[in-house]
């Protein structure tokens, strides 16, 4: 049971979400992050591959440049 508190315990340790693993429920710790948002970042990640960097977000269909910009703070890509 302890593997699955594995990423609960590297988000806790980071304070970053990682946005190659992350799941929906994850995103949603991040303010301005819904269900939505969170399904479509996922939804980008499976269709084109690994984030290689957090402003590979700008990709996602709704996250334009100011969004971006609030969510570098809280995203990791290690």
């Amino acid at each position: 049971m302890l593997w699955m508190l594995l990423p609960i315990l590297a988000l806790a340790k980071t304070g970053l979400v990682n946005l190659n693993t992350a799941t929906e429920a994850d995103f949603q710790t991040i303010s301005g992050i819904g269900q939505k948002r969170a399904q479509d970042i996922i939804a980008y990640r499976e269709a084109n591959g690994k984030f290689k960097s957090v402003d590979d977000l700008k990709n996602v269909t709704g996250i334009g440049a100011k969004t971006l910009e609030k969510l570098k703070e809280y995203v990791t890509v290690d």
